[in-house]
């Protein structure tokens, strides 16, 4: 049984790899387990521990092949390592939506309460939870879930950075699940299936006017960075 402090490295390492928003790179003979190096420093920065615990840990991580690692040329996961990094994103995905649909606790509250359940409960509770909840695809926050046999949709949509003007869409994923960001975003209307309209983007500000209802919100590039869309 992996460790809590294993499963938060092999979580960190897939998830700054890009898992946010799109599937696993292939390589050139079309294997889409293929997987781009992770620098070590971004890791401590995500778990906010010392480059020099990071080294360690690596070192172990590779050790139980979960992980390939040389210093200086950051860090990929095995498929081992990756399958681990699904049924952890998988057991924290499906805790975070029975809370929100079972005990109807906001979207801003269940990330951190899943942190640290995620670590306590079996992939046999966790299956349970997924028939209970009707095999969902998403989580509160519209991240796809992990399936059992450890397959995984790659997600749909476009920032709404990128968004053009004039054009009404529909916020099906954000991509930073922090208690104020998410706040942030409730306040200003806009929660998960939102529907609304980009009056305009301001590139020398950095900046994207949307209209959700009756409210009009200016948002930065940094946040609207964090927010996928489709079309409605």
């Amino acid at each position: 049984m992996p460790s809590l402090t294993t499963e938060n490295y092999i979580k960190a390492i897939y998830q700054l790899d890009g898992e946010w928003n799109l599937p696993a790179k292939q390589s050139s003979d079309g294997d889409a387990s293929v997987r781009q190096a992770v620098a070590t420093g971004a890791i401590a920065n995500q778990l906010s521990v010392s480059p020099g615990s990071v080294t360690a840990m690596l070192k172990t991580l590779r050790d139980a092949d979960l992980v390939e690692y040389a210093p200086y040329e950051g860090v990929r996961l095995t498929a081992s390592g990756q399958r681990l990094a699904l049924r952890v994103l998988r057991r924290h995905r499906l805790i975070e939506l029975f809370l929100s649909q079972t005990l109807d606790m906001p979207w801003d509250e269940v990330h951190e309460e899943a942190e640290h359940m995620e670590h306590a409960v079996s992939d046999r509770l966790v299956d349970r939870i997924d028939a209970f909840l009707g095999y969902p695809g998403s989580d509160p926050h519209g991240d796809p879930i992990p399936r059992s046999d450890g397959s995984l949709d790659t997600g749909r949509g476009t920032t709404l950075t990128a968004w053009p003007a004039g054009q009404t869409f529909r916020l099906v994923r954000v991509l930073d699940q922090s208690s104020d960001f998410l706040r942030f975003l409730t306040a200003s209307g806009l929660e998960l299936s939102a529907v609304g309209k980009i009056i305009d983007h301001e590139p020398h500000a950095a900046t994207t006017t949307v209209i959700i209802g009756d409210q009009t919100t200016v948002l930065s590039e940094h946040v609207a960075d964090k927010l996928i869309v489709v079309n409605h």
